[in-house]
C-alpha cells in the first residue's frame, strides 16, 4: 500500500481526471506537431522560393521539433503516472518515498518527487 496522504488518497478520481484529460491534450497536439512537420517536408520537396524563405522555414521547424519533443516528454511522464496509479504506488516520492502533498500533485499531477528532493536533484539550494 503506499504511503499517500488521506487528502491524496481522496482525490485520487480528481488526479486522474486530470492526467487523462492532459494526455489527450498532448497527445492532440504530437499528433498536429507531426502533420505540421510532414507539411514542412512536402513543401520543402516542392520547392523553397528563395533563401529568406529557407531560412524561415528550417527556424520553424527547428522551434516545432522542441516544442513537439517536450509534449512527448510530458505525454511520457503523464502515461507513467497513470500506470502508477493503476499499480497503487502514485502519489510517494521516488526518493525518500514520503508522500508528496496533494497541492503539489493537483500543480504538477505527474510529479515523481515531493518538492525537497525535486530541488536537491536540480541542486537548488532550499530557500
Amino acid at each position: 500500500m503506499p504511503n499517500m496522504d488521506l487528502p491524496t488518497q481522496s482525490h485520487l478520481k480528481a488526479l486522474r481526471d486530470l492526467l487523462e484529460y492532459r494526455r489527450g491534450e498532448l497527445r492532440a497536439e504530437v499528433q498536429a506537431a507531426e502533420r505540421e512537420r510532414q507539411a514542412l517536408a512536402e513543401a520543402a520537396e516542392a520547392g523553397v522560393a528563395d533563401r529568406k524563405d529557407e531560412a524561415m522555414k528550417g527556424q520553424l521547424s527547428a522551434l516545432s521539433g522542441q516544442q513537439e519533443e517536450r509534449e512527448r516528454e510530458e505525454l511520457h511522464q503523464v502515461e507513467a503516472a497513470l500506470g502508477r496509479l493503476d499499480r497503487g504506488t502514485y502519489g510517494d516520492c521516488e526518493d525518500c518515498a514520503e508522500p508528496i502533498p496533494l497541492k503539489r500533485l493537483l500543480v504538477q499531477p505527474a510529479a515523481t518527487r515531493c518538492a525537497g528532493c525535486q530541488t536537491r536533484l536540480e541542486g537548488h539550494p532550499r530557500s
